[in-house]
């Protein structure tokens, strides 16, 4: 069975939103809103208050081959409860 929560996005835009306590994930193009949230309750120990999604569409880019056709992919917003934190994004 192939994991959910696939790496988790560490940007300077994401970093910022980390101070919130809003934290971004990318997830299987297939998980739903309640699978990633059960996930995360599991893995961090953490009480997830929200969960937001968004499909990044597919992308074309020129390689030395030609154009060629990105895969679309799935992010997801993680908002936690007043006073929680994840380790992983706080540098633990």
């Amino acid at each position: 069975m192939k994991s959910i929560i696939q790496t988790p996005l560490i940007t300077e835009k994401n970093t910022a939103l980390a101070e919130s306590g809003v934290y971004v994930f990318q997830v299987a193009l297939d998980s739903t809103k309640a699978q990633i949230k059960s996930e995360l309750e599991k893995g961090f120990s953490v009480k997830v208050k929200n969960v937001r999604t968004v499909i990044c569409r597919n992308d074309m880019k020129y390689s030395r081959f030609g154009l060629t056709k990105v895969k679309k992919w799935k992010k997801a917003y993680i908002q936690l409860a007043a006073g929680q934190k994840i380790s992983l994004f706080e540098g633990a």
